[in-house]
């Protein structure tokens, strides 16, 4: 649990602690009520104990964060907080929060963040109040104040609000509405503020950050968009959630041509049985995958692949899920998550007949990531011996070491590099970027040294004469 550090309150102001739980596409919204809150006087806080009032951005996307969700309203209403609900938990079950919780003094949907400031105050005066809209339209843009929660060095930018798809196993489309795009010039003005504040990788997310732009100018502008955030002085941008359908030959060009867009492809494909993915509804996917798959590699000789497989969906049978086991195999991905299906009340496959026993749902995930293992950990070791950039993060308290990513591991979700000074003391400081010799690796994480200029050049000069 995350939120931003203290800030004091003016005298005529309480100070209001935060806790975020979710994805990144929850965090920037609530950056952006941090923003509204220390813009209108309130002091704000990831301290629970430093405050009465305390704003919990929910997630409600599986069971599993929505037990989170509730676990940790329950804990703070047991310490006597005043809860104000917010995000996707308050978007889906509305009512029944207020119900069930006294403690819960508001709730705010996940197209109302915006009016965090005036819920707050008509808590203070005494109402209780519901700020959930049935249909979620808003999206923020550069001019709704953002207090950020990352480090100084990483920032994530929310460049489309909601999704058209419908599959059958997701509810987001029900709580946060269908796609709206920001336009170009929006995006690239708060990528040039995040530039000023230091920012050196910008993370572009939205539900299908492919289909960008399809709302608004009547096709996907993706491959516009990166062209435009090329001009910007941030040495790394990263895309998330980029679907099969929208990796045109356009947008892998892009990738390819704009110098600071790094290869790094996050696909979210969720299986590869077409009877399974039909059911998913999904069927467009079946077949784009294997020829987009061999055409980002063609194209991107460099590219990073990242993704994520649901397994033990309702119906879903051995022979299918050796299919799967099959794909991962021959695809070799360099990251994978794996979930096991959750059924969501609301969605369609929550009514699928067939379900697979939870049990063996898990049986299966233990079996495909540890056949992604010794994938992942042969992947790395192939960058052993190179020269990459890392982006310095934090001290490891333990080792003195300072740990960083390099190019092919997003926050959160992919491996460390753990860096050593280099020859004659050289070091790096958080928030730095210095080149780093990939010393050895792990199925996960990766170790190196600092480097100086004249190993750089001297590599550089190797690589020419070997290209020759």
């Amino acid at each position: 649990m995350t939120a931003a550090t203290g800030q004091p309150a003016t005298p005529s102001k309480p100070t209001v602690a935060f806790a975020h739980l979710g994805c990144e596409k929850n965090r920037v919204d609530t950056e952006h009520m941090l923003g509204l809150l220390a813009e209108a006087g309130y002091g704000v806080s990831a301290d629970e104990t430093d405050a009465a009032v305390v704003v919990v951005n929910t997630c409600s996307f599986i069971q599993d964060a929505r037990e989170e969700s509730v676990r940790t309203l329950v804990e703070l209403a047991e310490q006597g907080k005043q809860l104000i609900i917010a995000g996707c938990l308050a978007q889906h079950f509305q009512e029944e929060l207020l119900e069930s919780l006294p403690e819960a003094r508001a709730i705010v949907g996940t197209g109302d963040y915006q009016h965090i400031v005036s819920v707050l105050e008509r808590v203070e005066g005494g109402e209780r109040v519901n700020q959930v809209s049935a249909v979620p339209t808003f999206v923020a843009d550069e001019h709704l104040p953002r207090y950020r929660t990352t480090s100084e060095a990483v920032a994530y930018l929310k460049v489309a609000e909601g999704c058209d798809y419908r599959c059958a196993f997701c509810i987001i489309p029900k709580l946060r509405g269908d796609q709206r795009s920001r336009p170009i010039e929006s995006i690239l003005a708060e990528a040039q503020q995040l530039a000023a504040q230091g920012v050196k990788e910008l993370i572009l997310i939205s539900q299908i950050t492919t289909n960008y732009g399809l709302d608004l100018y009547g096709k996907p502008q993706l491959a516009e968009l990166l062209r435009a955030l090329g001009a910007v002085e941030i040495p790394w941008i990263r895309v998330h959630y980029a679907y099969p359908t929208g990796l045109t030959s356009d947008v892998l060009a892009a990738y390819r041509e704009v110098p600071n867009v790094l290869p790094y492809l996050d696909l979210p494909l969720q299986h590869s049985h077409p009877e399974v993915l039909r059911a998913m509804n999904r069927p467009w996917q079946e077949g784009v995958t294997g020829g987009l798959l061999k055409r980002i590699r063609e194209q991107l000789p460099e590219a990073v692949l990242r993704t994520t497989f649901i397994v033990g969906f309702p119906g879903e049978t051995e022979e299918q899920f050796e299919h799967l086991l099959e794909f991962v195999a021959e695809q070799r991905f360099d990251h994978v998550g794996v979930f096991t299906f959750s059924p969501e009340d609301g969605t369609a496959a929550a009514d699928l007949p067939h379900p697979v026993p939870p049990e063996l749902a898990q049986e299966r995930k233990d079996r495909l990531m540890a056949l992604q293992q010794p994938i992942s950990a042969a992947r790395n070791a192939a960058w052993v011996g190179r020269i990459v950039d890392v982006l310095i993060e934090q001290e490891n308290p333990s080792s003195g070491a300072m740990l960083g990513r390099c190019g092919r591991f997003a926050p959160d979700v992919d491996g460390e590099v753990q860096v050593l000074p280099g020859e004659g003391g050289l070091c790096a400081a958080p928030g730095t970027m210095v080149p780093v010799r990939i010393t050895g690796s792990g199925p996960y994480d990766l170790q190196g040294v600092v480097v100086g200029a004249t190993a750089m050049v001297n590599e550089a000069l190797a690589a020419h004469r070997g290209g020759a």
